[in-house]
């Protein structure tokens, strides 16, 4: 596999965040917290009409486009920034540019954008290859 630094690694694109989704995360991350759950919770809160994804299912978004542009890779460390919610409907798509390339490490920059409202997660990961 030829990697060069500034390339750029394929899309992974979420096509709508469902509601459904988000249920079935709550029970496999023990996060029974009613934001994922429950619009009346959400506007409780003050934070939209429309439920919210969970944090680390965002995250997990991001490790698949790596992984899918690294096969057989295995991610060494990884280093990300919550800059705003993913809301159900939304749809994602995390991309990322690699920045250096070290014998068989691989660096790189990645972002997770909503369309419609940009960049909700952001950070850095490096790659065994």
């Amino acid at each position: 596999m030829s990697v060069t630094v500034g390339d750029s690694l394929p899309p992974f694109t979420i096509e709508r965040i469902s509601p459904e989704g988000m249920r079935d995360w709550s029970v496999f991350l023990a996060d029974p917290n009613p934001i994922h759950l429950d619009v009346e919770a959400v506007r409780a809160k003050g934070l939209g009409d429309k439920r919210i994804n969970q944090g680390p299912i965002n995250v997990a978004y991001v490790i698949n486009m790596l992984l899918a542009a690294f096969p057989g890779g295995r991610i060494e460390a990884m280093d990300s920034r919550f800059l705003d919610n993913v809301y159900e409907g939304d749809r994602v798509t995390a991309t990322g540019t690699v920045t250096a390339v070290e014998g068989n490490r691989v660096s790189c920059t990645f972002t997770l954008d909503v369309d419609g409202r940009g960049t909700v997660n952001s950070g850095t990961a490096t790659i065994a290859i």
